[in-house]
């Protein structure tokens, strides 16, 4: 089997009523909920306006950088609902995707939603659709055709792994990885979590917070409050 020239045609798939329910949470409450270190680095940022959130299992790319061969396999294999995956070791000076091949994920495959973690280009109309695209930059430079690359893999994303089948859920906020086997256990703490947040929210909106725990809290880790002016 020739390593760096795989293409894996089948994953293990997240429950899609899973995927469904953690469409409708936030991602940063999530990512709470997973120790806060799910979260792709914000040099992914959200390209387009889409109306909703994303939400889909993850079709992962590893394709050599500046390279989007693989990435043209990946329109020939990735099925509706999917969120492509793509890893550019560390790359950012080629464009991987423009308005052509997005018009094919958006219209004819009907994926979730795509993350790159290199650039992208047509900026002008893709800022505009209403579909989830999320990438680093943008440049004009276009990208070699000739490989390798793999599909399926296990792949480095904003510096977060992804595996075939995890649940990528992504807002305005950003992107994070739900690993697919812990996503069912993880649910229902989302839920919760998200609820609880909800009623912090109004809480410290109306002012009925305590915030005593902060002063104890700065005792016990060793600050000093001085109460007086700083002088060099």
């Amino acid at each position: 089997m020739p390593i760096g020239k795989r293409i894996y045609l089948k994953r293990e798939l997240p429950n899609p009523e899973i995927v469904a329910a953690f469409k409708k949470l936030p991602a940063s409450n999530v990512a709470d909920c997973m120790q806060r270190n799910s979260a792709m680095h914000p040099r992914i940022k959200l390209m387009s306006k889409p109306k909703s959130e994303m939400a889909g299992a993850a079709f992962t790319v590893h394709n050599r950088a500046g390279d989007n061969l693989a990435i043209y396999a990946a329109l020939r294999y990735c099925n509706e609902g999917d969120v492509l995956v793509i890893t550019n070791e560390g790359d950012n000076t080629r464009s991987l995707i423009g308005e052509v091949m997005m018009s094919y994920l958006r219209d004819q495959k009907k994926i979730a939603g795509i993350v790159i973690d290199g650039p992208i280009r047509d900026i002008d109309n893709l800022q505009n659709w209403d579909f989830p695209i999320y990438a680093r930059d943008t440049t004009p430079g276009g990208p070699y055709k000739e490989g390798p690359g793999e599909i399926n893999v296990p792949v480095a994303c904003g510096n977060i792994s992804v595996n075939p089948g995890d649940i990528i859920l992504g807002d305005s906020d950003g992107v994070i990885c739900i690993p697919r086997r812990d996503a069912a256990a993880l649910l229902p703490k989302a839920q919760a979590f998200h609820q609880k947040d909800d009623e912090k929210l109004i809480a410290f909106s109306n002012g009925n917070v305590d915030l005593s725990w902060v002063d104890e809290s700065l005792k016990d880790k060793g600050f000093d409050i001085i109460d007086d002016i700083y002088r060099p």
